[in-house]
């Protein structure tokens, strides 16, 4: 152990980020790995209010993100404290460490960005429905007199939607509609062979 023997002041004082990045960048990833990073807290209780609590989170897409400077404190501690070690006079190592430093941080934050695009939007676009057929789950009244359901496949999924018609006739349960066009979450449906 004499290897601490010889640490200076600059030399503990990487060391001391070095370890403090390290130990907080395991403790991140292990979170992330459990899924308990996202920093959503629910709370019930018997207010007027929602009772939920609103976070700001690390989602990695900004450029300052905490696992960026993990990163950087880590890499760069680490990378200057083996330079000192090895005799590279100070200026060279404290460059050199924050050069790695920042080049950790910028790998961490492309790396979390190129993951973030992966994720998949689960939002459902109602308008690409449009022309396709759907089944009716609860019959639709005519002319739009109030709204009935219809189910079909969407984005991969199955779906429920409200459905209104421009027809004469109500439309009744089981039958196959097109759907003509797309207001918001409804539907303007016709009898499959009857569309316009």
């Amino acid at each position: 152990m004499n290897w601490f023997e010889d640490f200076g002041g600059l030399e503990w004082t990487y060391f001391v980020l070095a370890c403090l990045g390290t130990v907080l960048l395991i403790v991140q990833i292990v979170l992330m790995l459990v899924g308990a990073d996202d920093g959503d807290a629910d709370l019930d209780t018997d207010t007027d209010g929602d009772g939920a609590f609103d976070a700001h989170t690390d989602t990695g897409m900004s450029l300052f993100t905490t696992k960026g400077l993990t990163a950087f404190f880590a890499v760069g501690g680490w990378t200057g404290v083996v330079m000192l070690t090895c005799g590279v006079n100070t200026a060279l190592s404290v460059a050199v460490s924050v050069a790695a430093g920042l080049a950790a941080y910028f790998i961490v934050w492309a790396v979390i960005r190129a993951v973030l695009r992966l994720q998949e939007d689960g939002t459902a676009r109602y308008e690409s429905a449009v022309g396709r057929t759907a089944s009716v789950y609860v019959s639709v009244p005519p002319k739009r007199e109030g709204r009935g359901k219809v189910t079909l496949v969407l984005q991969g999924r199955y779906a429920e939607a409200d459905a209104v018609t421009d027809e004469e006739e109500r439309i009744p349960v089981d039958a196959e509609v097109v759907i003509l066009a797309s207001s918001g979450d409804v539907f303007v449906v016709a009898r499959k062979g009857a569309e316009k």
